[in-house]
């Protein structure tokens, strides 16, 4: 009978095994950073690893032939011994002019020497006959040079045109059309303030003050978290949240938005309970102390900060 009594409670903690880290965010990297998204985040005095990288994000991906962000993914590169060869035409096919002027060159030569001219015809001695040999090497290599130099700047040419941007650039990374920018002391106040806010709204299950404090990106996020503790009877509660220190880790513009990237330590009581209130994850007499980055992004001139990514420290 005994065993009978304990079967709700042990189908309920395995419905609710992976509740840990239930805040905001869930102990994920999430959100979009403009530019930046795919980018590691400067290091902090208290973020002296790489943040994680995005888990989640409406920002796509880097393409693969770019090698997408400093930090987090190098130029993909071919590994030895993995995939075929690049074809590489011959000399002849590459370079027609230069060959058609040396074996120009030989067929005279030869010609000569058949019909009993000599080499080159006029041309008698050894001395003479090296020195055309020399003369004949100089003028190779320059067209060779002339050659390899429009090739280069051929293949320039056709690596910015089919990426719409210079050769060589990266269409993702921290010089993808930002400028860095100055906060103030008020932007600070406001990126605190938010910290607090936003523990309060999601507590609370208030998505409409969440809309108001956040991108409809990370609503989204927010909602979706929510609505599953939701479907498991569970809540979670985030109380005695103290801000312990922050950190600039960048802060830049992007056309008429500006963003920032925060790290900040704070406390907090963080726990879960069921439908009846009692405590199924976490502490509600031992705070947790977290380390992540928030980006918070505004309209130059106009609204309020509000938050675009939250990543967790390395």
């Amino acid at each position: 009978m005994r065993n009978f009594r304990l079967l709700p409670i042990a189908f309920a903690v395995f419905c609710l095994l992976g509740t840990a880290d239930a805040r905001p965010g869930g102990g994920s990297s999430i959100g979009s950073r403009g530019s930046h998204t795919w980018s590691a985040p400067p290091r902090t005095s208290i973020t002296p690893g790489w943040a994680r990288p995005m888990d989640q994000s409406a920002t796509p991906r880097p393409s693969p032939n770019y090698g997408g962000a400093p930090g987090y993914a190098a130029r993909a590169r071919p590994m030895p011994g993995y995939g075929a060869p690049a074809y590489r035409p011959s000399y002849p096919v590459r370079h027609p002019f230069l060959s058609g002027f040396a074996g120009g060159f030989l067929g005279a030569g030869l010609f000569g020497l058949l019909s009993g001219h000599g080499m080159m015809g006029g041309m008698t001695g050894g001395t003479s006959f090296f020195g055309f040999l020399f003369q004949v090497l100089i003028i190779g290599g320059l067209i060779a040079f002339v050659l390899r130099l429009f090739g280069n700047r051929r293949q320039n040419q056709m690596g910015a045109s089919s990426t719409g941007m210079p050769a060589g650039a990266s269409p993702f990374g921290n010089n993808g059309g930002s400028t860095p920018v100055t906060l103030t002391n008020d932007d600070y106040t406001s990126f605190q303030r938010l910290l607090l806010d936003i523990q309060a709204a999601w507590s609370a299950q208030n998505i409409r003050a969440l809309a108001s404090m956040a991108t409809p990106e990370m609503t989204g996020y927010f909602n979706a978290q929510l609505s599953e503790l939701a479907s498991r009877g569970a809540r979670n509660i985030v109380s005695n949240v103290q801000f312990q220190r922050g950190d600039l880790s960048e802060a830049w513009r992007e056309g008429n938005l500006t963003y920032a990237t925060v790290a900040m330590r704070y406390a907090m009581t963080d726990v879960t309970t069921d439908s009846m209130g009692n405590v199924i994850d976490g502490s509600s007499t031992e705070p947790v102390t977290v380390t992540e980055l928030w980006t918070f992004v505004r309209a130059d001139g106009r609204g309020n900060w509000i938050l675009s990514a939250i990543q967790q420290a390395g």
